[in-house]
């Protein structure tokens, strides 16, 4: 299986950074799975989004764009599920 490289807009870091340290590292584990998977069992398209994608992690998101022919998955978000789709 190819192998992707995960990166993430600053705003998205920054958003991971003001996380409690426990809730950090469990979505951090998340998103490094996207590289070996992008489309894991329970992601979803969003609608009305060109190519963005969403994973739950307990109640947050995380909101990515995936370039399947330069092997990219580009996070963009890592937010609350009330604050997610803004």
């Amino acid at each position: 299986m190819a192998r992707y490289e995960v990166t993430f807009a600053r705003s998205a870091r920054k958003e991971l950074e003001r996380l409690a340290r426990s809730l950090q590292s469990r979505v951090f584990r998340r998103i490094e799975l996207l590289g070996s998977n992008p489309r894991p069992a329970g992601c979803r398209k969003l609608e009305g989004a060109e190519d963005l994608w969403r994973i739950r992690i307990g109640d947050y998101r995380v909101i990515y764009s995936i370039d399947d022919p330069r092997g990219v998955v580009d996070v963009n978000a890592v937010r609350h599920r009330s604050d997610a789709y803004r």
